[in-house]
């Protein structure tokens, strides 16, 4: 065992020895994060306007290049807090907000500049956290989803987006569509505590459809582990509501299925 892994190792650095990189192609790759929240009833994602060529002035996916020494997830905490200040804790695993990877991308033409493989994640988070500017790009903030011109989800007059960033937006927005059926990750939209009412609009926002306020009251409090009771109320036009806190639960047994 020992010959093979010596032989093994020799072979190796004769390799490298001999490798020339400049004998293949030059792939870049980054990174790009589409961070969703709802504000005003509306599903939101986080774009920043670009400062430099290309597509200079035109709104995008907060993201860039991966460094050497990153890896992929600390590459894109790094672009998103650099780009908008805004941090994820999901990224770690702990606090509030969730974030995953959702695709990677890799059309031959989808970059000017270069062969360019894009992996994207896709993050969910409450609308309290604020924005500002940073590194190279020009604006940071919120947009409505249906202020964009995205296929089948936007305005067909919307506000164009650099790149193929549209098509990364949608296939965020589905993937959250999708969690939200399966999972408890509806909450991480919300700061805590909530109404189940505010949740309700969550999925609304999310899904695009209007849900029986009833029906979606008695789905959630018949899943063990969605929500649990804070004891305490807000006030309402009518009479006080509820307050809720996430439960421990992560998936929804049966599911909350859109309309």
């Amino acid at each position: 065992m020992d010959e093979q892994r010596a032989d093994q190792r020799e072979g190796e650095a004769e390799f490298l020895a001999a490798y020339d990189p400049s004998q293949f192609p030059r792939v870049a790759v980054t990174v790009d994060v589409v961070l969703l929240t709802v504000r005003a009833g509306r599903l939101s994602v986080l774009l920043v306007q670009r400062k430099g060529h290309p597509f200079r002035g035109h709104w995008a996916l907060p993201g860039g290049f991966v460094e050497p020494d990153d890896d992929l997830d600390g590459a894109a905490r790094r672009e998103l807090a650099e780009e908008t200040g805004v941090t994820v804790a999901g990224f770690t695993g702990e606090g509030l907000g969730h974030i995953e990877q959702l695709r990677s991308y890799g059309a031959p033409h989808r970059d000017p500049r270069m062969r360019v493989v894009s992996v994207a994640y896709v993050g969910f988070m409450a609308a309290t956290e604020a924005t500002r500017a940073g590194s190279d790009a020009a604006d940071a903030r919120f947009w409505a989803v249906d202020d964009l011109a995205i296929a089948g989800i936007g305005s067909s007059d919307g506000l164009p987006l650099a790149f193929d960033h549209a098509h990364v937006i949608a296939d965020g927005i589905e993937r959250a569509r999708a969690k939200l059926e399966y999972t408890t990750l509806a909450t991480a939209f919300l700061d805590e505590p909530f109404t189940l009412g505010e949740l309700r609009r969550v999925y609304e926002a999310v899904w695009g459809e209007h849900l029986h306020e009833g029906n979606f009251r008695r789905k959630v409090l018949s899943t063990p582990g969605f929500v649990e009771p804070t004891g305490a109320t807000a006030p309402t036009d009518g009479r006080p509501a509820a307050l809720y806190r996430r439960g421990e639960a992560t998936h929804l047994h049966p599911p909350i299925l859109r309309p």
